[in-house]
């Protein structure tokens, strides 16, 4: 019977996937043993990417509905690379929206209805020949992913159709092909009932943006493999079940090979006169077990032989002995509980969007393994098989999300409103829900790496959830599921085997877990990195050993979905939501990354990259403290390297024999002869545990962890300077000249406006008190405009009210007293000394006054000319620090431009500070400039091309003027950045400021 397409479908809940195969697993297979022993690609397919015809209609009324027949012709349509989105290829638009439908505000609807003026339509259009290999055999096409529904079409004839974006498609075209040139024809939907469970926090694309192919089998094939390799409970006997589905002729013989990674025989089984389903068990003793620390994989073949005696088919599997479960009311994973150091991570390019490339992948995973993060949750949707692939070989917890969300269903201008909630307790959207989740499953349930499936994400619950839910459970019990909706209605809270909740406050999270909880608690979502973000993060990281029940989070998120635009120059930039004249659109939400869209790396890796390590080196005086928290690995991998600086200097290395077994810890102490501790001074000793021999994912000495020690032998002591100075008092200014300088001070301006060195004028623009920094996509998300935009003036306009003029026979002081507008009990002292060798201390004191909000910054800011650009640093470092996230950041001296200092954030903020400054220098290409220093304590510096309100005034970085100069701020202090979310969540209180509260601090001005 010849099924006839139907554009109701698109609004047919019940209708989700025409003619297609069912799910099935990703395993490979090939006609030959070498082949599969060798892991060649794969013979028996044939890819269709690349370069398809297409034509882009704005609704289904304008497509050209007779497209698909073989006689209509393409030839003048344009061209669309496959994989690839539509809407960055020219066609369409990019929508950004987070919680919202993309229509809102455009259709009022309901579902499972969609919008019919606007739905763009892709008509695709590839020419193919069946390859030689694939003659006189079924052959078959494979859709990786495609958003959101499409049709397909064959000489023709219609082949089928299929919603869910995220999951392969497939359909037979055998009775379709003819030889010699065939037409395939696919009509792809932007809008359709699917659109209503994809409702994610990401861009709203559309089309074929991940592989197609062709395909055949053999005579006999296994058409579904689940492999099972399951360990006793004292995780020393393990059996691999092996199922199998054949489609085709009944089989021979199956034998099955198991090989161990250096290719050993382990076991083998086999079989005969099978025909449909083959099952097998393979007792192995002792098996080698799979963890993220050590991810050791077995290799299974199955050999498949016909009536003949010929082997047709060999199927290839990689296999991971773990045991996942639930022991006291925590997760264990063989044996030992497990803490997740995770990430969110959507899948994204810049040029690509979620057509992502084996390369990103690979660049992604060895960047998770290189700081310290062995989990990911797949937010929120299945990901490309390659993704697991390379968590199996590489080592990554996997929390595996079925791709549903209809967060705009319950959830409306933050508040929970479920009353059209979908899909809720409708039984009429389960089975296209459950479809979901089959598909997942049924692709990804070989792959080790997988501990956990997830229900979906923000979907509010009810019983199509807990009966999804109940599917994994029944279908795989080897691993737990997730769902963090339960959290707003506590109805169905069997649907999660685990408390998750996002972005609770670590309060709150410890009033849960103090609470005698009956689950384990993850932060599915927690720290959300939106721009300069992250502070607080140890606040979390804490709990970890302080609360067994508390098993880690999912940091949100792991990189930017930031898309490449041009400026009105032809300058590229990273564009966020809105840029594209998408509305409504939620703007720079989709910012959130701790890698940048472009994959470089953002300064706040630096703090996950220490938060998340597995190994705490608590490092003194007289040596180290190892306290390694992994679950199954010692030190024997690492070197234990410790360094010794003298005032950011290196004076001594040496390395330290240092075996930790996992879960233990050992001290270590230090053998540094005393002739390198005599001179007074600051010293630094500095631990590295670096790994001894390369890795798949860093070469040898390469750091995985560190620790430090900084401690003072002798007093520090400021020296003197002798010598003469002249002070001149005109009617407006006051100098202060020595041999070959001049510095001058305004009663006019009331401030230092020049400092001469040598004929070379250093001030640009005179020092003044700072209050306000550029806002942080947190400090937006607080209303810190709302709450401390008082200071944001204050820092603008302020009045002298007092000068005094000292003068001693070694320096000269000349102080200005201001008063401010926004209330009369503030004041500010900014004081200067003069000493004759040219040097200036500066001393900036602050009286507070009551009834007023906090400061985002106490600093003395002025300019100086942008020839001034090369800086050396000896401060904490080397990436960006605020005081709520600088426990990654190393004490030592390192070199940058004051253009480095601009972080990569897509839009315009706060960035670039050092804390604990002891001095840096700020010089031009010959090294002549200027060293700022602490005197007392250590400062607070930034050296950036910009001032705070330029920063403040811009929306994106090609809207900040020219760079004229080097803009200097030096702080006593300045809050944190925050992190907890970013939506209101403000600061800890011990990274704030008070403006109630009497601060100073003090600096020295030297040139170079």
């Amino acid at each position: 019977m010849t099924t006839i397409p139907n554009l109701n479908w698109l609004t047919d809940v019940g209708v989700f996937s025409v003619n297609r195969l069912p799910a099935h697993s990703d395993h490979f297979y090939y006609e030959k043993l070498e082949e599969a022993r060798s892991g060649a690609p794969m013979k028996m397919r044939h890819d269709l990417n690349g370069n398809w015809k297409f034509f882009y209609s704005i609704n289904p009324d304008h497509r050209p509905d007779q497209f698909y027949k073989k006689e209509y012709q393409c030839s003048s349509w344009g061209d669309i690379s496959v994989p690839g989105h539509i809407q960055l290829q020219g066609y369409g638009q990019p929508q950004y929206v987070n919680t919202m439908y993309p229509w809102d505000g455009h259709n009022d609807i309901r579902p499972p209805e969609i919008p019919t003026d606007h739905n763009p339509v892709g008509s695709y259009v590839k020419y193919f020949s069946v390859p030689a290999n694939m003659e006189n055999k079924p052959v078959y096409i494979s859709f990786q992913g495609v958003e959101s529904a499409f049709y397909v079409w064959l000489n023709g004839e219609f082949v089928g159709y299929s919603e869910d974006s995220f999951t392969p498609s497939e359909f037979e075209l055998t009775p379709y092909l003819v030889d010699g040139e065939n037409k395939l024809a696919v009509e792809v939907y932007q809008r359709s009932t699917g659109s209503w469970l994809e409702d994610q926090d990401f861009w709203r694309f559309s089309g074929i943006f991940r592989e197609v192919y062709l395909y055949t089998v053999p005579e006999i094939h296994a058409a579904d493999l689940f492999v099972r390799p399951e360990l006793d409970s004292t995780f020393t006997r393990g059996t691999l079940s092996v199922d199998l589905k054949l489609q085709g002729a009944a089989a021979s013989k199956i034998t099955a090979e198991l090989v161990d990674a250096n290719g050993t025989l382990v076991k083998t089984g086999d079989a005969e006169n099978i025909d449909g389903n083959w099952s097998i068990n393979l007792a192995v003793e002792q098996p080698a077990l799979w963890s993220a620390e050590n991810p050791y994989l077995y290799k299974l073949f199955i050999q498949i032989y016909n009536e003949a005696g010929s082997l047709v088919e060999v199927v290839a599997q990689k296999a991971g002995f773990r045991r996942f479960e639930l022991v006291n009311k925590m997760m264990h994973l063989n044996g030992e509980r497990v803490v997740f150091k995770g990430v969110n991570r959507h899948e994204f390019n810049p040029r690509h969007g979620r057509a992502i490339t084996k390369e990103d992948m690979l660049w992604d995973i060895k960047t998770l393994k290189r700081h310290n993060i062995n989990a990911v949750r797949t937010s929120h949707y299945p990901n490309q098989s390659y993704w697991y692939e390379l968590c199996d070989e590489y080592g990554i917890y996997v929390i595996d999300e079925m791709n549903l969300e209809t967060h705009g269903s319950w959830q409306k201008m933050g508040a929970v409103e479920p009353s059209w909630n979908i899909p809720g307790n409708k039984p009429e959207w389960e089975a296209i829900v459950m479809d979901r989740a089959i598909s997942m499953v049924e692709r990804d349930k070989n792959h080790p790496s997988i501990l956990i499936w997830s229900c979906g994400n923000e979907s509010y619950a009810g019983e199509v959830i807990l009966n999804v839910s109940k599917y994994f459970k029944k279908k795989d019990p080897s691993r737990l599921v997730h769902y963090e909706g339960v959290f707003h209605n506590r109805d169905y809270n069997d649907t999660s085997d685990m408390e998750s909740r996002m972005y609770a406050k670590p309060v709150d999270i410890e009033k849960y877990l103090n609470g005698n909880p009956e689950k384990p608690y993850i932060s599915c979502e927690y720290m959300h990195a939106m721009g300069n973000s992250l502070g607080g993060m140890y606040k979390y990281t804490d709990l970890e050993q302080k609360y067994p029940m508390y098993q880690g989070g999912f940091i949100w998120d792991y990189i930017d979905q930031a898309i490449y635009k041009r400026d009105r120059y032809g300058n590229e930039y990273l564009a966020y939501g809105g840029d594209f004249g998408d509305r409504p659109t939620d703007y720079g939400f989709c910012t959130n990354g701790i890698v940048y869209a472009n994959r470089e790396l953002s300064p706040k890796m630096q703090e996950v990259k220490f938060l998340y390590q597995d190994f705490k080196l608590v490092t003194d005086g007289t040596g180290v403290t190892v306290k390694n928290e992994s679950l199954f690995t010692n030190t024997s991998d690492f070197e234990l390297e410790y360094v010794l600086l003298h005032e950011g200097k290196e004076v001594y290395r040496n390395k330290l024999l240092a075996r930790v077994e996992p879960q233990r810890e050992g001290r270590f102490e230090f053998k540094i002869p005393e002739e390198f501790n005599a001179e007074t001074g600051e010293y630094c000793i500095q631990t590295s545990l670096v790994l001894k021999e390369s890795t798949l994912w860093a070469e040898p000495g390469y750091e995985i962890a560190f620790g430090q020690f900084v401690y003072q032998v002798g007093t520090r002591e400021i020296a003197q300077p002798s010598g003469d100075l002249r002070v001149v008092h005109g009617d407006v200014n006051i100098g202060v000249h020595g041999r070959d300088f001049t510095v001058m001070f305004s009663k006019g301006a009331g401030s230092l406006v020049s400092l001469n060195y040598a004929g070379k004028e250093m001030i640009s623009l005179p020092p003044a008190p700072l209050f306000w920094r550029a806002t942080t996509d947190n400090d937006r998300g607080y209303s810190q405009g709302f709450h401390s935009g008082p200071w944001y003036a204050a820092s603008l306009t302020r009045k002298c009210v007092n000068i005094e003029v000292e003068e001693n026979s070694s320096n000269v002081r000349i102080a200005f007293t201001y008063k401010f507008s926004i209330n009369p009990d503030i004041e500010v002292k900014a004081g200067y000394t003069v000493y004759p060798d040219g040097s200036v201390r500066v001393k900036s004191g602050y009286k507070g006054a009551e009834n007023l909000p906090q400061l985002p910054i106490f600093a003395v800011s002025f300019k100086i000319p942008a020839d001034y650009d090369q800086l050396d640093w000896y401060a904490m470092g080397p990436e960006e620090n605020y005081s709520d996230r600088a426990m990654g950041a190393k004490l030592g001296i390192f070199k940058n431009q004051v253009r480095d200092n601009l972080s990569g954030y897509v839009m315009p903020q706060e960035s670039g500070n050092r804390t604990g400054v002891r001095r840096v220098n700020v010089t031009n290409q010959n090294g002549q400039g200027i060293r700022i220093s602490s005197v007392t304590e250590p400062l607070e510096c930034n050296f950036s091309p910009y001032t705070a309100f330029e920063l403040e005034n811009a929306q994106h970085i090609y809207e900040l003027p020219n760079v004229h100069y080097t803009v200097v701020t030096v702080a006593g202090k300045q809050m944190g950045v925050g992190g907890d979310d970013s939506w209101g969540a403000p600061v800890h209180d011990e990274h704030l400021i008070k403006a109630n509260e009497f601060m100073d601090f003090d600096f020295m001005i030297q040139r170079i």
